[in-house]
């Protein structure tokens, strides 16, 4: 995991009593929080509280997923999603990576198919889950 961090970020750690200003500055209400902010500081992803390692793990490919969406880059985006959906199927944020890849996908071919398609496999993969509901107006 931590060739994992090494390689993908540039982790900075802060205790509170050390950076008392840094938790106002970035709104942290709870600890540990990690932010994944993209080249220019901008955050793009938040995590709140403690994770086992594998759900850890796939919040931060999907914090890395994040940063290629807002940055328009919908193919890497796309890979990245789909690395969080194929690699950690059985985690929380499996369901939204589905979503995002769906997204990322139609945001590079402007196919509507596509967001069907999406629809689709998260009620067969995902049938209770709120990314689901959130993209049943793609059946319609």
């Amino acid at each position: 995991m931590s060739s994992f961090i090494t390689a993908e970020f540039i982790p900075v750690e802060a205790h509170i009593k050390e950076r008392p200003a840094w938790f106002h500055r970035f709104d942290v209400s709870w600890t540990p929080t990690v932010l994944i902010m993209d080249s220019s500081g901008i955050e793009r992803y938040r995590i709140e509280g403690y994770l086992p390692k594998p759900e850890f793990r796939a919040e931060l490919m999907l914090g890395l997923a994040r940063v290629a969406f807002k940055s328009k880059n919908w193919a890497e985006a796309k890979r990245k999603y789909g690395e969080v959906v194929e690699g950690h199927p059985d985690t929380f944020v499996a369901p939204e990576a589905q979503y995002w890849t769906g997204v990322s996908q139609y945001q590079q071919t402007h196919d509507h198919e596509i967001l069907t398609q999406t629809a689709q496999v998260l009620q067969e993969k995902f049938p209770r889950n709120l990314w689901t509901v959130k993209a049943s107006v793609w059946l319609a």
